[in-house]
C-alpha cells in the first residue's frame, strides 16, 4: 500500500481566511433564505465583512514580513561592576563641592632694602640703666688713736669704699679686752652692747658710703689707759688695719 503523502502544514494567515471565507458563506446563506431582509441589513452586514477582509489582509502582511516590526529588546542585567553607578542618561547628583579652609595670604615679598628683624635689633640703641647694675666692693675699715687720757682715750675708725658703686649699709664690730671697758661720744653710727662686743650700724649722716669715698666713726674708750686696745674689729666680717699689737 503506497504510503499518503504529508499535508501542507496551514499557517495562520491561511486558517484566518479560511475563517473569514466561512463566515462570509454562512452569513449569506442566512441572509438569502429570509425574504425579510431590509437593505440597511445587507449594507451592515457587508461592513462588517469588509472589516474582517482588512484585518485578516492586515494580519497576514505582518505575519509575512516580520522583519518591519521593531523589535523590542531588553537590556541585560547589569553586572557587578556596573553596580552601584548610575546608567546612561540618569540624572546623577551634584556632587557638592569639599569645604576647605581659606588659604592663608601669603606674606608680602621683602623688599630689597628692608633690614632682617635680628639685624634692626642689634642695631637699636641700648636704653641707659638697662644694663645690669654692678656689684658693690667689699669695705674696708682702718682702726687709729686719736687722743690719750688718764683713764680714756679717743678712737676713729674710717670706712673706705674702693669701689665705683655706693654701699648703702655696713656693720662694724670691735671687741674690748674687758666687758669693765664702756664706749661713749659714739659719732657717725649707732652703737649696741653685748658684753664687751661693741656692734656699730650706719646712722642718718652716714647710712651710705659713696664710690671711692670713705665715711668716719669716732667714740672714745673708757675705762683704763693701759690694756685697753681693742681685741678685734671687723667691718663686714673683714678685720679691720690698724690694730695695736
Amino acid at each position: 500500500m503506497p504510503a499518503t503523502p504529508p499535508q501542507p502544514r496551514r499557517t495562520v494567515a491561511i486558517i484566518l481566511l479560511d475563517r473569514v471565507v466561512a463566515l462570509a458563506t454562512a452569513t449569506r446563506r442566512v441572509l438569502t433564505g429570509r425574504e425579510d431582509v431590509s437593505r440597511a441589513a445587507w449594507v451592515a452586514v457587508l461592513a462588517a465583512l469588509g472589516v474582517l477582509v482588512a484585518t485578516a489582509v492586515s494580519v497576514v502582511g505582518v505575519l509575512r514580513t516580520p522583519e518591519k516590526l521593531t523589535p523590542v529588546t531588553l537590556d541585560p542585567p547589569p553586572s557587578v561592576k556596573q553596580v552601584g553607578t548610575s546608567p546612561p542618561g540618569t540624572p546623577r547628583a551634584q556632587a557638592r563641592p569639599a569645604v576647605t579652609s581659606p588659604a592663608a595670604p601669603a606674606p608680602p615679598p621683602a623688599s630689597a632694602t628692608s633690614v632682617p628683624p635680628a639685624v634692626a635689633a642689634s642695631t637699636r640703641p641700648t636704653p641707659t640703666g638697662a644694663s645690669a647694675t654692678p656689684t658693690p666692693a667689699a669695705l674696708n675699715a682702718d682702726f687709729a688713736v686719736a687722743d690719750n687720757a688718764l683713764l680714756s682715750y679717743g678712737a676713729v675708725v674710717t670706712i673706705g669704699n674702693p669701689g665705683s658703686v655706693p654701699v648703702p649699709q655696713w656693720t662694724l664690730v670691735i671687741t674690748l679686752p674687758r666687758e669693765s671697758l664702756g664706749i661713749s661720744g659714739v659719732e657717725g653710727a649707732q652703737a649696741t652692747r653685748d658684753g664687751a662686743v661693741w656692734t656699730f650700724v650706719p646712722d642718718g649722716n652716714t647710712g651710705q658710703v659713696p664710690g671711692s669715698a670713705s665715711v668716719r666713726v669716732t667714740f672714745r674708750v673708757n675705762g683704763s689707759l693701759t690694756g685697753s686696745a681693742p681685741k678685734a674689729c671687723t667691718i663686714d666680717g673683714a678685720a679691720c688695719a690698724g690694730l695695736p699689737n
